[in-house]
């Protein structure tokens, strides 16, 4: 079993990396409707609607126009989560997101810190480094 340390990953736009990223997070979550019918003791249940949304924490640095500087609230971006990193043969996930939020914060002893939040506007495909889209891991 592979496990991988948190530092291995990068946040990309497009083929940009994202700089001075500290964290990320990814929900996939899929609808549900109630299928059942009369006479059943047990609640039935059919999936409907998926989606995937998410945050990423970043230390501020405005000097990324390819990176920080494209997550501008309500714009949409290609974006790569690659929890292992870019060599080969490492899964990551990947879809157009819109940017839904950014806060700011910063501290007389800290670092100024942005944080933002995204919405997948479509499918989420997990692929893998150095392979064409041969095959797609994540259903439709």
């Amino acid at each position: 079993m592979a496990t991988h340390a948190g530092s291995e990953g990068i946040v990309r736009i497009g083929e940009n990396q994202i700089a001075e990223v500290k964290s990320w997070s990814m929900e996939e979550v899929s609808d549900t409707v109630d299928a059942s019918v009369i006479g059943t003791e047990w609640r039935k249940s059919l999936p409907t609607i998926k989606s995937w949304s998410g945050s990423l924490d970043a230390f501020w640095d405005e000097a990324d126009a390819h990176g920080q500087g494209l997550l501008k609230s309500g714009s949409q971006v290609e974006l790569g989560l690659y929890p292992a990193g870019v060599e080969d043969e490492r899964r990551y996930f990947t879809g157009q997101a819109i940017i839904t939020g950014i806060s700011r914060q910063g501290s007389f002893d800290g670092i100024v810190e942005s944080s933002f939040t995204f919405t997948g506007n479509g499918r989420l495909d997990e692929r893998i480094v150095g392979q064409e889209l041969v095959e797609v891991l994540v259903d439709e």
